[in-house]
């Protein structure tokens, strides 16, 4: 029987959020291809426990994997349990079940003609209705003969840490896939911390062919730069000597350094535009980078103390706070 998503994780259903984060970094450390290219059941057991993180590290999907509504590989579960209230028809030798018996089970109907239900049962039984050739009468004398699809194999999940700079740039990434090879990921616009990208035929082997891999994005907070929609905001401390004077400054830009011209009597909180240096939208579109002007005053400079006592600044700058 195969573990449920606590179990591939070593923990016990009602785990934290902290506990299952904790797990999950533990094992992708041990079983990482890349530290065990000559074990593929390692490789087996990483995708494993990526899928089992990557469900129950989402709220909604976690919540409906622990009320039933989904199974392990994130898909809804069939419809009645996949029974009917206790019925079995029994099988024969080749394991089929006859058709015989269906005549005299109740599915609430009242009399009279009898429900077309060969939608419904086409579905759920596919070819073991057609294998009775269709004839023989009853209500389900009617069903069309139509054969089930060879299902693909089991997506696979990963997640992908990209450096700020690299996704504002839009940086292919090299990735490692659970059979151990490598490729480069481009990264689409419109990227967000959260993005899904799916790779298909990536993911595990089934009947009807292979599965996708499905990676998810998150992008890594930066010392400075911070994220507004697709613009990114920077605090720039200046002295005080170049908000008063004027100068010009060197400032980083995740497309590299820029020199911006501060103008005389600049005051904190005063806010300078860098068209289209922020990130890309969907349509492939620019945001800014949006940089904050803030004076540094040193608490130890003697002269400055000295010059500031006997200065005396005209006006109230709180006069429109109405103190």
């Amino acid at each position: 029987m195969s573990l449920d998503l606590y179990q591939r994780l070593g923990l016990k259903r009602g785990a934290s959020e902290a506990e299952i984060k904790k797990a999950y970094r533990s094992l992708a450390k041990q079983l990482h291809p890349d530290r065990n290219k000559d074990n593929p059941k390692a490789a087996e057991r990483f995708a494993q426990v990526t899928q089992a993180y990557d469900l129950l590290s989402d709220k909604d999907k976690r919540a409906r994997y622990d009320r039933g509504e989904i199974d392990e590989e994130g898909n809804p579960k069939m419809p009645f349990g996949g029974g009917f209230g206790g019925y079995s028809p029994s099988a024969d030798s080749s394991g089929a079940h006859p058709g015989a018996g269906f005549e005299n089970f109740n599915f609430g109907g009242g009399g009279g003609d009898a429900a077309d239900l060969s939608d419904l049962f086409e579905g759920l039984f596919g070819a073991a209705s057609g294998a009775r050739g269709g004839g023989g009468g009853g209500p389900f004398s009617g069903f069309r003969q139509r054969g089930r699809a060879a299902q693909k194999g089991a997506d696979i999940a990963y997640r992908l840490k990209v450096s700020f700079e690299d996704a504002v740039a839009l940086k292919p990434q090299r990735i490692t896939l659970a059979d151990g090879k490598t490729i480069d990921l481009k990264l689409p616009q419109g990227l967000e911390d959260g993005t899904r990208i799916r790779l298909g035929g990536k993911g595990q082997e089934g009947p009807g062919g292979r599965g996708d891999a499905i990676v998810t994005i998150e992008i890594s907070p930066h010392r400075f730069y911070t994220r507004d929609k697709n613009n990114i905001r920077l605090e720039l401390p200046v002295t005080l000597k170049e908000a008063v004077l004027g100068a010009k400054v060197k400032v980083p830009s995740p497309d590299g350094p820029v020199m911006l011209t501060i103008p005389k009597g600049t005051t904190s909180g005063k806010v300078f535009r860098l068209k289209g240096r922020g990130f890309a939208a969907k349509d492939g579109k620019r945001g800014d980078q949006l940089i904050a002007v803030e004076i540094d005053v040193p608490g130890d400079d003697a002269a400055l103390q000295k010059f500031v006592e006997g200065w005396t600044a005209p006006g109230n700058p709180r006069s429109d706070l109405g103190v």
